[in-house]
């Protein structure tokens, strides 16, 4: 009795097989979340629908600034050659989206080629139309960089009305369209022109729903002394403060992205520091991308929850009769108060409803009489999805990260400081001395005696009450000193030799000068009559 339900019920309960990641996000969107946007016309509001190549692409890395902040140099920084369509200068050179992507021989495929190819994420880019698609580019060339990412780079952004009207094309749409889609946003500011225009301004504003993707490149900082860089820094996050309306500050880094000697080089290793910790977030993009398109998907259907919401709403107060345009009008002016009740009704968070404006803007255009009343089985179908099938897909996406090995963009500038004399920070905090033919704690030896042999030595050696009596004049923190101690502690004897406590006091001028200590003690800071004990 009542089989139809129990087997309803089951179906809801049992969440989705998938063998990937992908072809999970691929089923999951066509068969639970397709039908609710195309039920409810999401796609003509806010996004076109999501294809197999959304799924399947590497990560991209979409560049975004004003004009001659080094955008392309960055690039061609990143690939170490140049790629066809390359265009540099002081004047707006790039007047193109330009994805950068990987191909067997260097080439450029034009726009209204690229959107129809299934195998590229951009057909849905031809609803622009040709003022955009004759100003969009695909230039391919064999880089082991583009084997793991893609890189699109933009037009430099202009300031005044009259750009933003020659353009042809929505900028700040095409902008929010590949936001959606691209693994991290680059913000690229030059150090000597921090104005934002009304342009900037608007297009950040339009990247709003994806501060968790964007970071700042506050670029040619060479350029400029430090007191004035410090200057620039602060007015920089003021200007980004007004934009962004986060109390999360976005990361900024602080470099030169080119290839020629630095002008100024006081804060070099502030600028190598910087692009190591940039080079770093822009490897793990691959590692981490099934997880971002997992997010994006999971954002997207809430969206389009709250939509299903506004749209039977409007649906929902629309005489059947007569006085159709009057209501149409009061029930746009008073959207607010829709979004509201809906907010209170369904216990939907404020910051999952779309612009208020915006929204207001399209429904002028729009037939109320041609929308959908509530289907509460396409919205029961995304929350099972979302209860369910999303944890299914979590822990696969974790599976899959531990059976494959650990995916990180290589090749180009990433290859340049891994190894070797140049790697950041080599030759610096404990890697002091790894050239060294001499043991490099032998320099302040005589100095760390003088204070062992106060220390009441018994059979050469001190106990480790002894020797914390010394080690806590550092002030450093007992977990600090702790390790210390595990690491000069080489026999493991508890106590120290004059060899061992000069180790010790090594490593604490090495912590106290703001380098990290090591998890385990390198081969060239082990004292010379211990090396056989390790052996």
């Amino acid at each position: 009795m009542f089989s139809w339900l129990g087997t309803d019920d089951r179906r809801r309960k049992d969440p989705e097989v998938f063998q990937t990641v992908s072809d999970g996000l691929k089923k999951l969107y066509k068969t639970k979340l397709l039908p609710l946007e195309e039920h409810y016309k999401f796609h003509e509001f806010h996004s076109p629908a999501l294809e197999d190549a959304d799924f399947d692409n590497k990560p991209m890395v979409l560049l975004v600034g004003q004009y001659s902040t080094g955008k392309t140099t960055f690039i061609r920084y990143l690939l170490e050659q140049d790629f066809p369509g390359m265009r540099i200068g002081p004047e707006p050179t790039t007047d193109s989206f330009i994805a950068v992507m990987q191909g067997d021989v260097e080439g450029i495929v034009p726009g209204n080629a690229l959107v129809v190819d299934p195998k590229k994420p951009f057909r849905k880019l031809n609803a622009f139309g040709n003022a955009f698609l004759n100003r969009f580019v695909c230039a391919q060339l064999p880089n082991p960089v583009l084997e793991s990412i893609s890189v699109i780079d933009t037009p430099g952004i202009l300031s005044g009305e009259k750009q933003r009207i020659s353009r042809g094309y929505d900028f700040a749409a095409v902008l929010e369209w590949f936001a959606e889609r691209v693994d991290r946003i680059i913000l690229l500011f030059d150090a000597h022109k921090l104005d934002i225009s009304d342009e900037f301004s608007e297009v950040i504003k339009a990247l709003k729903n994806h501060e968790d993707k964007m970071r700042v490149v506050l670029n040619k900082a060479d350029q400029i002394e430090t007191q004035q860089l410090m200057r620039v820094y602060g007015a920089l996050m003021w200007s980004l403060g007004k934009i962004v309306n986060t109390p999360e500050v976005i990361r900024v880094y602080i470099g030169s992205f080119w290839s020629h000697p630095l002008l100024i080089p006081d804060n070099r290793k502030l600028f190598e520091a910087e692009e190591q910790d940039l080079f770093r977030d822009i490897q793990s993009l691959p590692r981490n991308a099934a997880l971002r398109k997992l997010n994006d998907l999971i954002k997207r259907a809430r969206l389009a929850k709250v939509h299903a919401y506004i749209i039977s709403s409007l649906k929902k107060e629309m005489p059947s009769m007569f006085g159709k345009d009057n209501k149409k009008k009061e029930l746009v002016n008073n959207l607010g108060e829709i979004y509201a009740r809906i907010e209170r009704e369904h216990q939907i968070s404020p910051g999952d409803f779309p612009n208020l404006r915006k929204m207001q803007d399209q429904l002028q255009a729009q037939d109320f009489s041609k929308f959908q009343p509530l289907k509460s089985k396409l919205l029961e179908t995304v929350e099972d999805m979302l209860a369910n099938d999303i944890a299914q897909l979590m822990v696969l996406v974790r599976q899959e990260e531990s059976q494959r090995p650990t995916q990180m963009v290589k090749g180009g500038a990433f290859e340049g400081t891994l190894h070797g004399p140049f790697g950041h920070g080599y030759g610096e905090g404990a890697g002091e001395g790894i050239d060294d033919a001499e043991w490099v704690v032998a320099r302040d030896k005589p100095m760390y005696d003088e204070i062992f042999y106060t220390l009441s030595p018994v059979d050469g050696k001190i106990t480790g009450a002894n020797a914390k009596k010394e080690m806590v004049r550092s002030k450093l923190p007992n977990t600090v000193l702790g390790k210390i101690w595990k690491l000069a502690d080489i026999d493991k004897d508890g106590m120290l030799d004059d060899e061992e406590f000069a180790l010790a006091n090594h490593l604490i001028k090495v912590k106290l000068e703001g380098h990290e200590l090591p998890n385990e003690l390198p081969s060239h800071l082990l004292p010379p009559s211990k090396r056989k004990i390790t052996e």
